[in-house]
Parts: C-alpha cells; structure tokens; sequence
C-alpha cells in the first residue's frame, strides 16, 4: 500500500447520477493504493472546511474531488495546521486550473491512476492577511469577471461562461490607480487588472510567462495597464526567450517574495476563482507549505 490512512471528500453540490459516476471512477482505483480510506460527502462549506481539519492530523493524504472553490476551501483550513497531509486533486469543477498546474489528467479515472503513480512535491501557497491562495490572487478585470458570472452560465456553459463574462466586463472596463511595495522596488500607477500569480492557469487558459513557478519560492505579479489589443500581444510576446521585460510598455511583470498592495478605491479581490476580501493587502509566499501529487511533465508535453 502507497498511503496508510486517507481522506477522501467532496461537497454534495452535484446531482446524484453525476456523482455516483464520479466515485464509480475513482474509488476502485484509490482504494488499491490506500490501506484505510475515509470516504465522506459534506452538504455545505463550513462542514467541507471543519472535516479537512478534523481528518488532517490523522491521515497521510487528503483526495479532493472538486472544482478550484472547493480546493481553495480545504487548503485555507489545512494551510495554518502545524500537521499538513500530503493533498491530491481530483478536477471535478468548471474550470481546475491548480490540477492543470500539477499536470494531473481532467479526466477523473485518468486523474485517479495519476494520483496513484504520480510524485509528491512541496507547493508555495501564497498568504494574503491569513487568507490562502494556491493559484492567484488578483483585482480589477479578474474580480469583475468572478462577480459578473451567473450560477446559470456556470451550468449551461461551464468553462465558456468565464470567457463570456470577461468580454462583458471588458467592455465595461475602468482603470484604477495602484501604488504596490515589494522587496525593494516601488511601482504605482493605472491598471485594469493586478495578478499575483503563483499558478499559470486562469478560466483554463496558460498565461506565457516561462517563469511562473509554484516552487521557486517567489510571487509573479502581472500588471495589466489597459485592456487592449496591444496588452495582449505584449502578454503573448512573453512566451519568446528574447522579450525583454524592461521593454514593455503595456504590462509590467516582477517577482517577489512579498508585497503590500494598495488602490485608489477599495477593491474586492479574487483569490482562485472566489470573491474574498478587499484591498489594501499584504501578500507573501509560504515556500514549500503543502506537499501535492503531480504528473512530471514529460518531454512530448514540452513541445510547442
């Protein structure tokens, strides 16, 4: 047996055909790696978020099966624990941008056997005023788009609904002034949008920056200044090894170790897909905090 003990849990927020399929899929699989495991299905967040508390000082692994809000939920109670299991994703939301940055498989039988052959690796997670974020926290654009998503395009759209959202709020876009302090740098001025990026996806979609890492140790903030067609062609620019950063004109691009971030007006700010707090905002990166399963990237997946 690979693990011990094992948690296994999701939130009952599915029909129930879909779900039995879920765990029809899976659990074979799992259960032939895990001595003991724990299957449980929480009816609401607050239930989703004392079980992970409850179970993580006494297993060796956490299973998630769920989208990047039910992720986001169980890292938040498990990062401040002193005793952290090791966690593994099971991608069964709109969007599971983290388990694409862990290269796990979106399929959940495939993602099942990943889980089983894949390797454990320490993961940053950043922290923003004892709030946790695996994949991004971010303001302007992204917030707008969360905020702007109807729970019945989530369901009739799925992943479109994030692009149909972004191109309404593009359209409405403002800028707003910001003034952000990092290790030993000063940046203010206008933006649309501020990421602070310790993932690569958002709405599924890979941002081309090479350097984006979560386990460098390091936050990479992304500061979009207008939404237009050449911001995004100076984003796409950043996938070339000869783009020089200084260069741009549209964006900015750094990294740090940590920031303190403050707006003109107050702003909600996005954290993984969920509305959570509000600027100003000190952000920093907990190196190596949580031990995930991943799929190495092999060299065929490298290939442009």
């Amino acid at each position: 047996m690979k693990y011990e003990k094992a948690l296994f849990v999701f939130n009952g927020n599915e029909n129930d055909s879909k779900m039995q399929q879920n765990l029809a899929g899976t659990l074979p699989v799992l259960s032939a790696a895990v001595k003991e495991l724990t299957v449980i299905q929480t009816m609401s967040i607050e239930d989703l978020k004392g079980t992970c508390v409850d179970f993580a000082p006494k297993v060796d692994l956490v299973i998630i099966l769920g989208g990047d809000g039910t992720v986001h939920e169980c890292i938040n109670s498990i990062a401040p624990l002193e005793k952290r299991p090791v966690i593994a994703i099971l991608p069964g939301g709109t969007c599971n941008d983290f388990s694409r940055m862990l290269n796990i498989p979106q399929n959940l039988s495939q993602a099942a056997a990943a889980i089983v052959n894949g390797e454990v690796k320490e993961i940053d997670v950043g922290n923003a005023d004892k709030r946790y974020f695996l994949n991004f926290w971010g303001i302007g654009l992204v917030s707008e788009t969360s905020l702007n998503i109807s729970e019945t395009q989530k369901q009739n759209f799925g992943v479109l609904s994030y692009f149909m959202s972004t191109l309404k709020t593009v359209n409405q876009a403002e800028s707003f002034s910001y003034n952000i302090t990092s290790d030993n740098e000063n940046y203010e001025g206008k933006a649309v949008m501020v990421l602070v990026l310790n993932g690569k996806f958002v709405g599924t979609r890979q941002f081309p920056i090479p350097a984006i890492s979560p386990a460098d140790g390091l936050l990479d903030v992304l500061i979009i200044k207008e939404s237009t067609i050449a911001s995004l062609r100076e984003l796409l620019s950043m996938n070339h090894p000869s783009t020089d950063a200084e260069q741009l004109k549209e964006i900015v691009h750094f990294q740090a170790s940590s920031i303190q971030i403050s707006t003109g007006k107050e702003m909600s700010v996005d954290m993984d897909g969920e509305v959570d707090g509000i600027t100003p905002d000190k952000i920093s990166i907990l190196p190596d905090h949580i031990r995930m399963i991943h799929l190495p990237v092999t060299d065929k997946q490298m290939q442009p």
